[in-house]
């Protein structure tokens, strides 16, 4: 009876081997934890995912520190700091911009875990059971994204390596695409994706639309040389009935009684976005104080403000020097620390002799003088720069003109403010509410309101530049004298209308808006420009940095790929 036993025990064990399938039944089935099997298979899961590329652009554009301050460079600022005896760190681009520093590798690193997680959501959705609406909207988004990037890294970077596909294992052959192939991808991205997304009419705020893709697709199109094709896209744009400049009063600060113009309106908290009125914006950064999804904003003010809480001014005694400014006035914009300062090509020269006409320089978007505030100052209640209280050695980071675009001067959420014992909000020897500030928080040193990424004035510039471009400098007159008249400047004429002209052009309507640095390396003209308009810092740029350096540490682990080093660095 037992041999029978063992008899049936040994068959059926050597059945369940003969019928076992071993990769099958190795490979795990994840029940308790997310794979990108089970993580992309719900539009929940890719609007998640897709959520993330939002964030990184975002942070990217808001939350980079120093990195960020060689992005607003060239003709456009230089260092508050690090000026003396001898320029250094970013106002010295032939020892900061080399293939070892970290702000080299930080933007490289950016763009492509954006690229990887972009390819990552485009391969899956094919796999998915989600419907063809479903799918054209996440892939049509996906792209969008992945030509951003690309777009991103070839104006900087030049020619880079293109992954077009989903990666699941380590690589280290990747060959670098020439600049011209990098957009050349970006842009069938791009086509593929104006086919694919929402109008913008019919998008939320701050959701990429088929607009904004024809945006970034005209810019790709211009680097690419196809005039005609920039041209038509940014045409599509502009004459959209949905889209318009804004020419006329609107919004929060408008409806509140506030003194200001249209341009001005257009940087007001509340008044960015679409659903507030606004037909100029085609794609807004968006921010929500103190949510948990949009835990970051703009650091700007704290990058581009002067350090005026650190500005010193002669004493009521006639011995030493005090503070110019008690507190944190609300109306100085936020509590800067003075890393990027204005250039005085920007600050002066480009607004011409009849400057104080153009909207965009009123003194409500660039102020450019303060009253002192400290009862214990000499000059107590006197004007910093007319009555002649600022010392040379404060010129540098303590005290320059305030650029009030991305600031919000009033209507604070209500615990920005310093309170009194009673809760009533602080104020100094002027009457000016105090607002708060600890290291950290985001009270003084953000914008704390939405930002543009894209609006119609950007798209107008973009055709000028196509049609420059294209021998057409009457069309180009049109588009640049388009947002002259909106600001209330001095229109052109066509013997004005040059590249230089339109680079001028751009920096008066956009500045500190978008990334100059590679606008102008998409040019071709970071060098020159910033040698011609900021001489603090244009000798120590070189011939050869009209791109950045490829991070030494990605041709360096790259052992089965070959990743080229842009000429003239080592």
């Amino acid at each position: 009876m037992k041999k029978i036993k063992y008899i049936l025990i040994t068959s059926l064990m050597m059945c369940s081997l003969s019928s076992c399938n071993e990769d099958k039944w190795l490979e795990e089935e994840p029940l308790s934890f997310y794979t990108t099997e089970n993580s992309y298979t719900t539009v929940s899961q890719f609007r998640q995912a897709l959520n993330y590329l939002y964030n990184q652009l975002r942070a990217t554009y808001w939350n980079l520190g120093d990195q960020t301050a060689i992005l607003y460079y060239a003709d456009l600022s230089h260092g508050g700091t690090d000026m003396e005896p001898t320029p250094s760190k970013f106002n010295n681009a032939l020892t900061w911009l080399v293939p070892t520093n970290y702000v080299v590798s930080s933007y490289w690193d950016i763009a492509y875990l954006s690229i990887g997680n972009a390819n990552t959501i485009l391969s899956r959705v094919q796999l998915s059971a989600l419907s063809d609406v479903d799918k054209a909207a996440i892939e049509g988004e996906a792209l969008f994204f992945r030509a951003y990037w690309l777009h991103f890294l070839a104006n900087l970077y030049g020619g880079v390596p293109v992954p077009v596909e989903e990666t699941t294992t380590p690589r280290t052959d990747y060959v670098t695409t020439p600049r011209a192939g990098v957009y050349a991808q970006a842009r069938t991205d791009l086509e593929r994706a104006v086919t694919l997304l929402a109008d913008i009419t019919a998008v939320d705020d701050g959701k990429i639309s088929k607009q904004a893709a024809q945006h970034l697709l005209t810019e790709v199109y211009i680097a690419l040389g196809e005039y005609g094709s920039a041209i038509a896209t940014a045409s599509a744009v502009i004459d959209h009935p949905g889209t318009a400049l804004m020419t006329s009063r609107f919004g929060t600060a408008y409806a509140a009684g506030k003194t200001g113009d249209p341009y001005w309106d257009l940087f007001q908290n509340g008044n960015q976005n679409r659903s507030a009125g606004n037909k100029e914006s085609i794609l807004v950064l968006q921010y929500d104080y103190k949510n948990s999804g949009s835990n970051i904003s703009s650091n700007m003010p704290r990058n581009a403000l002067p350090y005026s809480d650190g500005l010193q001014v002669e004493a009521a005694t006639g011995t030493g020097t005090v503070k110019a400014f008690i507190g944190l006035p609300e109306n100085h914009g936020g509590r800067g620390i003075g890393v990027m300062h204005p250039t005085d090509y920007f600050l002066y020269d480009i607004w011409g002799a009849d400057g104080t006409n153009d909207r965009r320089n009123s003194p409500y978007m660039i102020v450019r003088d303060m009253k002192i505030s400290n009862p214990a100052a000499a000059g107590h209640g006197e004007w910093v720069i007319a009555d002649g209280w600022l010392q040379e050695r404060y010129k540098l980071r303590e005290f320059y003109p305030f650029i009030m675009k991305y600031s919000r001067t009033s209507d604070l959420p209500d615990d920005c403010y310093v309170k009194n014992a009673d809760g009533s909000v602080s104020t100094n020897a002027l009457g000016e509410k105090l607002i708060s500030y600890s290291y950290g928080s985001l009270s003084a040193n953000c914008s704390l309101k939405d930002e543009y990424l894209f609006r119609l004035a950007g798209t107008y510039l973009l055709r000028a530049e196509a049609y420059i471009k294209n021998s057409q400098p009457d069309k180009a007159l049109d588009d640049i004298n388009a947002l002259r008249n909106r600001a209330g400047a001095t229109p052109a004429v066509l013997s004005d209308i040059d590249l230089d002209y339109l680079m001028d052009e751009q920096m008066r309507e956009l500045y500190f808006e978008d990334f100059r640095t590679a606008t102008l390396m998409r040019m071709g003209k970071f060098v020159e420009r910033t040698r011609t308009c900021n001489p603090k810092i244009g000798a120590y740029v070189g011939d050869h940095q009209n791109l950045y350096p490829i991070p030494y540490s990605e041709i360096e682990r790259n052992a089965l790929g070959k990743i080229d080093q842009n000429p003239g660095y080592h």
